[in-house]
């Protein structure tokens, strides 16, 4: 089985123009208007290079609170979403056609955690470096519980362990490789702090410290202070100002 990969992120949100906004003045990206009533918004890394999109909550999930989503790319996403249930996850809603993009399908794993599967139309794109601003340079699942959660997503996905680094006091946080030489994300069982697990994408900045900044000017609230990682890069967490936690990685301070 060829690994799966995160391929594009979207944020579900209540007032899609204000977090058009906040998230092309924190992170950089240049809105693009998109569809016939313009009612989604794809957040480009340069001209044209698609990485997130933002839309409206919809009818249906009313209520739901705003959120960030990861869309990983297979083959079928009908026979992908039957193994989801088999391996004791949720078909949430799905699978369905969206006309021009492609075939999808909304998941929850066996603790809860949602997540997107979805087979696009067209060529694939390139992908730009890991650490070009604007991309998404890190994935992080706060499970319910890191090992049923790793047999879950390994098995569905392909993904081979990487280092599995000691938190003190809150066990192994267990990094994760989707076919390449780097790990591309990591996942431990959730602390209490977490109300429930949750993937959690960080977005690639130029400098940690400008971006924390711009975070709380637009009215965002810092969750959890810039702080250094392994490999000498700087993370944050923080909350957009309708609440949707993402978070910020960059190669300086």
């Amino acid at each position: 089985m060829k690994p799966a990969n995160f391929f594009w992120y979207e944020l579900v949100t209540t007032d899609p123009k204000a977090a058009t906004g906040f998230y092309a003045d924190v992170v950089g990206w240049t809105p693009v208007p998109y569809g016939p009533s313009h009612d989604y918004t794809v957040l480009n890394v340069g001209p044209d290079q698609g990485t997130a999109g933002i839309m409206a909550t919809p009818p249906e999930a009313a209520g739901m609170p705003p959120q960030w989503m990861g869309y990983l790319y297979v083959d079928d996403v009908d026979a992908k979403a039957r193994e989801v249930e088999t391996a004791g996850g949720k078909v949430e809603k799905g699978p369905w056609d969206i006309p021009e993009i492609g075939r999808a399908a909304v998941c929850t794993d066996p603790h809860g955690a949602p997540f997107m599967i979805m087979k696009p139309n067209g060529e694939d794109r390139p992908p730009l470096p890991m650490t070009t601003p604007g991309t998404i340079g890190w994935r992080d699942l706060s499970a319910g519980d890191l090992d049923e959660a790793w047999s879950f997503y390994a098995g569905l996905f392909g993904w081979t362990k990487g280092d599995a680094i000691p938190m003190e006091g809150m066990g192994d946080y267990q990094l994760f490789h989707a076919g390449g030489d780097e790990p591309v994300g990591g996942m431990m069982t959730k602390t209490p702090d977490r109300e429930h697990p949750f993937w959690l994408f960080y977005f690639v900045v130029p400098a940690i410290d400008a971006a924390r900044e711009k975070i709380v000017k637009g009215g965002g609230t810092v969750v959890m202070e810039p702080m250094e990682v392994p490999g000498g890069a700087w993370a944050m967490e923080a909350l957009d100002p309708q609440g949707a936690r993402f978070g910020l990685t960059a190669a300086s301070r």
